[in-house]
């Protein structure tokens, strides 16, 4: 049993994938027990001697043929990914076309980082010998991935991952797995050999049995901080890559743009209704400029659409589930407590969370120190860019951060300063390219996607030396 065949089984409970909004089963996978996890395993390994096989030609030819099929069908999956994960379908046409960019990166790395030579003869001693290094698979990589971003943030793992010769076992959230397995299907479809992808859907108990297999040589998972210093406790000896969220701060000095600074603040903010691990959640604001910036944020907050992500006019959809908004009215109401002011929101309608907008947030609040995934904003007013970036980097981890200036010293010195895997210049912390290194600052920082990063860790340099005759 391999790739697709596990994920679609019938002799295994099944797992109804709803639709976030109104609650409709859209479709079902099977749920593969803990136990069966050495199936998988042993499927992915005989899926990783094929893999190395392939040729790089083929592999780059696999994975652009696919990049086609994903942009031919694009109308189909933007809707599933809409329908399984709450995005709105206008979000959801952009992350396909972001996963036919990825998986075209993968395609041209497949061909062109293949390793180096090296310059033997520089050294004293090694007059005589030439050489190089090749850049070889590590094996069978186990890629975890979230419900946010369903299609584009699998490709991102699959596809380099591919590209280095390497078999994957994709567990994808069970919350929103429709859309990996439509993937897998166009990479099939294309010419991959289905046993180089083997998709275990399933539980928590499945993905530590995944995890704790020694067969497994590396762990690429993007989720939260708790699962992933769970999974480092149980993987043993094995790579890691890891995106473990962050706590995006913004900075918005008095000398921006105020126009183009809100409309990007906003954007940032409520993307994927907030379930963005680079979303915007503290914006740290100039006090010569806070209370027009106040204002035209709530304003433009406000006018905001929130309902069915299927509506070409929906700009904030559903949180994926009933539970994930509670924990975001319970946020809200935490800080409340606490001597919070709530200007806009906090508003539920089952799994619908109005965009939220706090002043005065305690620092010790869970909406100031940790990650909100949810479309919650903090607005805080700063004095000076020293403070900002004291308040920026107080979390222990970080992904993006996001400066907002007309002075290119001030840019400069926050790029500088600021504690965080990116930083947007006049943009929102929300923006990332496919092929730029993406991963997170202090305890957040673990490995590096982006297709050429991603790649570099899914493979292992091999050095081939010769002796030659000596003069």
């Amino acid at each position: 049993m391999n790739s697709l065949s596990m994920a679609l089984s019938t002799d295994y409970e099944e797992i109804a994938v709803f639709n976030p909004f109104d609650g409709s089963v859209i479709g079902v996978v099977a749920k593969v027990p803990a136990t069966s996890a050495h199936l998988v395993i042993e499927a992915a390994k005989h899926g990783a001697v094929i893999a190395r096989n392939l040729s790089r030609a083929e592999r780059s030819r696999i994975l652009e043929q696919a990049a086609a099929l994903v942009e031919k069908d694009k109308d189909a999956f933007a809707q599933m990914i809409s329908a399984e994960s709450g995005k709105t379908i206008r979000q959801a046409r952009k992350e396909v076309l972001r996963c036919v960019n990825t998986l075209k990166l993968s395609a041209e790395e497949a061909k062109r980082n293949a390793g180096e030579v090296i310059p033997f003869d520089s050294y004293v001693g090694s007059e005589s010998r030439q050489g190089w290094f090749t850049r070889e698979p590590l094996g069978v990589i186990l890629a975890i991935t979230p419900y946010n971003d369903p299609l584009n943030l699998v490709a991102h793992k699959l596809g380099p991952a591919i590209a280095g010769g390497n078999s994957v076992v994709l567990k994808p959230s069970e919350l929103a797995p429709l859309s990996a397995l439509k993937l897998v299907d166009c990479l099939i479809k294309a010419g991959l050999p289905g046993e180089v992808v083997s998709i275990a859907t399933g539980d928590a108990e499945l993905g530590k049995a995944l995890v704790a297999h020694r067969a497994v040589r590396m762990i690429s998972f993007t989720g939260g901080f708790i699962t992933g210093e769970q999974i480092t406790k149980t993987a043993g000896l094995k790579k890691m890559a890891m995106d473990l969220g962050g706590n995006a701060p913004v900075i918005v000095m008095g000398d921006c743009e105020l126009d183009s600074t809100v409309e990007s603040c906003v954007s940032g903010a409520y993307w994927a209704a907030g379930q963005n691990c680079i979303g915007t959640q503290r914006i740290l604001i100039d006090t010569k400029i806070y209370q027009i910036f106040k204002e035209k944020f709530i304003e433009q907050s406000r006018a905001l659409i929130v309902g069915n992500q299927a509506n070409e006019l929906t700009d904030v959809g559903p949180m994926i589930s009933e539970a994930a908004a509670k924990r975001a009215e319970e946020s809200v109401q935490e800080a409340v407590n606490k001597g919070a002011k709530v200007l806009l929101g906090n508003k539920r309608e089952g799994t619908l969370f109005y965009p939220t907008v706090l002043e005065d947030v305690s620092f010790e609040c869970k909406v100031w120190q940790e990650e909100v995934f949810s479309p919650i904003v903090i607005l805080q007013e700063i004095s000076t860019l020293e403070e900002a970036l004291t308040l920026a980097n107080a979390p222990e981890y970080s992904l993006h951060a996001g400066i907002f200036t007309s002075n290119l010293n001030t840019a400069m010195k926050a790029a500088k300063l600021l504690e965080a895997g990116g930083v947007m210049i006049n943009d929102s912390s929300d923006y990332r390219f496919d092929a730029m290194p993406f991963g997170g600052f202090k305890y957040g920082s673990m490995g590096r996607e982006g297709v050429r990063f991603a790649y570099e860790d899914m493979t292992q340099p091999k050095v081939i030396c010769l002796n030659g005759p000596s003069e």
